[in-house]
């Protein structure tokens, strides 16, 4: 039995909700990997009042109850942590009424609510102090000290994200739309790519501007700026700026190493580092002049995994990380109902025996 009193039968549950749906999986406490998971297609909406809650939990409790029926007779989840995108700023309608929810329907008496960002750095990371850049269409970095968060970033395609996927497509495409114009710093290898992958230059204003998914179409050319980047040094460069503007938002969220300490880690997440070594090799050139007391290393887990890795720390006390009102919310203790108060007087009863 941990210090919060988990037995036989009771579950921890990581909840990972994101662009692509959601996804859900089943653990213990002392379990490195899940028992199971499951995945809903459907992505969470958000409405007015931020996600929608009742949408998120029309799909989490099904999940959550089939993975139980898999592998419980009787079990419950005790402790659960959701991480979902868009957690810091509109997650007021989780946070409002998860916690209840979760209560009645699953039994679970501990919650943590957390931004993907706070999720991808427990995956990548663990509770230990360093800093995480999570990049694929968009990018944010997080770092902590393990007393306070520092954020950077992570603001969208129109007022940051700079270095991510959508970033570096937007610059492909002016670099294409400049060589059809004949403008300086313009790239016939991109225009050429352009016109193969998604229209003719003149009509690209037509097939972006009115489309709701602009950043994923900005992102889906950062492939192609890649592709080119050995033999075209306009790519080149685009790469070599986004690893610039990586390494400045990791610089910003790096805990300052004191002397003698161990250098801290920066994960490096998400979709955008599959593009290799075009982008990697000059990003690891920025992160050591940027900052050469850390060291860059893959990310070791997700952000599915993250949480449950929260929700397992959360059931045994051991949550190191800073909470946070948004970034990192564990809401008081739910109550117990009368089965579970008699329950938990028989444990403290046995715990006194002992």
């Amino acid at each position: 039995m941990t210090s919060h009193g988990h037995e036989p039968g009771e579950y921890v549950l990581g909840v990972d909700s994101g662009g692509s749906g959601l996804r859900v999986a089943l653990g213990t406490v002392g379990a490195d990997a899940p028992l199971d998971t499951e995945v809903c297609a459907e992505p969470v909406r958000t409405g007015p009042r931020g996600i929608d809650a009742a949408h998120l939990l029309e799909q989490l409790l099904p999940a959550a109850r089939s993975l139980l029926a898999r592998h419980s007779a009787g079990g419950r989840v005790a402790t659960a942590a959701v991480g979902a995108a868009g957690m810091a700023t509109l997650g007021e309608q989780l946070r409002a009424e998860l916690p209840a929810a979760l209560a009645d329907a699953l039994g679970v008496r501990r919650l943590a609510l957390a931004a993907d960002a706070v999720t991808a750095y427990a995956g990548a990371v663990g509770q230990r102090p360093g800093a995480v850049v999570a990049a694929g269409t968009g990018l944010i970095a997080l770092g902590t000290d393990l007393t306070r968060w520092r954020r950077a970033d992570g603001w969208g395609h129109l007022l940051g994200d700079s270095g991510g996927g959508a970033w570096i497509g937007r610059a492909g495409l002016d670099a294409a739309m400049r060589a059809h114009d004949g403008r300086r710093g313009g790239s016939a290898a991109l225009l050429a790519r352009l016109e193969a992958v998604l229209c003719p230059a003149a009509e690209l204003p037509g097939l972006l501007y009115p489309r709701a998914d602009r950043p994923a179409l900005l992102a889906s050319f950062a492939p192609e700026v890649a592709a080119c980047a050995a033999d075209d040094p306009v790519a080149e460069g685009i790469l070599r700026d986004a690893a610039g503007h990586i390494a400045e938002a990791a610089a910003a969220v790096c805990p300052e190493a004191g002397a003698g300490d161990e250098p801290y880690e920066v994960a490096l997440t998400g979709g955008l580092f599959r593009m290799g070594d075009p982008l990697l090799v000059p990003l690891r050139e920025e992160l050591a002049r940027q900052l050469p007391q850390a060291r860059a290393v893959p990310g070791s887990g997700d952000p599915l995994i993250g949480s449950l890795r929260i929700a397992q720390a959360l059931a045994t006390d051991g949550l190191r990380l800073p909470h946070h009102p948004t970034l990192l919310h564990v809401p008081a203790q739910a109550p117990l109902s009368a089965p579970e108060q008699g329950r938990d007087q028989g444990r403290q009863s046995r715990a006194v025996d002992r």
